[in-house]
């Protein structure tokens, strides 16, 4: 079967990009580093530039991390981050979770952040992801649930932006809360679930707030957000540039805090699947 063609509702536009540069193990995968031994073997699927992938590579010095990604442009830019800090046990490739070119019961741990909230398929990409996970190995996956997040000061043209997301998002066949579903979606894919938490991002010291609200600010009139919304007629350039208004006067505000729910899963791969 082919795999689908997902449409990336973010697309890869220079905040975005450097929104994904932000994350680390720590502020994005805590939940899994207590389980990582220094020889595991990881895949790290949907990596984007490999600020993530890059950190566990340090977390398994006598193992080894493969990332993948279906842009061609950002691992290029994941293997320059690899090369100038000198990891030798990291492998950055293109891919397609669907289609993992890798044998069954290859790797330790499959791990995949903020990637099944995009996908029409996450079951199928689980069932993926188990397939090449050892037995005993575990599959973690830490996705946003955008319905849940939260914040102060209430601003208008944030409820709007929401609203949007989602539109767009739905609109490509995926789920932007995603986070709530993780649970179910590992159970329908025949895994295990050792633990399912969930984890926040919390934007509230000044700059903090200047970077989350700038970021979206930017991306909310140049991503692939802006594009698909303007494509399908679901905003205009005049309604893009009010919802980003909004985003500075939030910014803006002194009692500015934002809060991400993310839903999170370790999963064990059942025998014989």
């Amino acid at each position: 079967m082919d795999a689908p063609e997902d449409v990336y509702t973010h697309g890869h536009a220079e905040p975005v990009l450097r929104s994904h540069r932000w994350r680390t193990a720590e502020n994005s995968a805590a939940y899994l580093l207590p389980h990582l031994t220094q020889e595991a073997r990881v895949l790290d699927v949907g990596c984007g530039p490999g600020t993530i992938t890059l950190d566990l590579a340090r977390r398994v010095p006598a193992g080894h991390v493969v990332g993948t990604d279906r842009s061609e442009a950002v691992i290029a830019e994941a293997r320059a981050a690899a090369g100038r800090v000198g990891l030798t046990n990291v492998e950055l490739t293109v891919g397609d979770v669907h289609a993992l070119d890798h044998a069954a019961d290859s790797f330790d741990v499959v791990h995949a952040h903020q990637v099944l909230q995009h996908l029409t398929d996450p079951v199928a990409a689980l069932r993926e992801m188990g397939r090449v996970c050892r037995p005993g190995g575990l599959v973690a996956v830490r996705d946003a649930d955008y319905s849940a997040f939260t914040w102060a000061p209430a601003v208008p043209e944030l409820d709007e932006w929401l609203g949007l997301y989602r539109a767009v998002a739905r609109g490509n066949g995926a789920e932007p809360d995603a986070g709530r579903h993780l649970k179910g979606w590992a159970l329908e894919a025949g895994l295990d679930v050792v633990a399912s938490t969930a984890g926040v991002w919390c934007f509230s010291t000044a700059e903090d707030v200047a970077w989350w609200g700038g970021t979206w600010a930017e991306r909310v009139v140049g991503s692939g957000l802006a594009e698909q919304a303007l494509e399908r007629g679901v905003a205009s350039a005049g309604d893009l540039d009010r919802l980003a208004a909004g985003w500075q006067r939030w910014a803006a505000a002194p009692d500015a805090w934002f809060a991400v729910l993310h839903g999170e899963i370790l999963c064990t791969p059942r025998s014989g699947t």
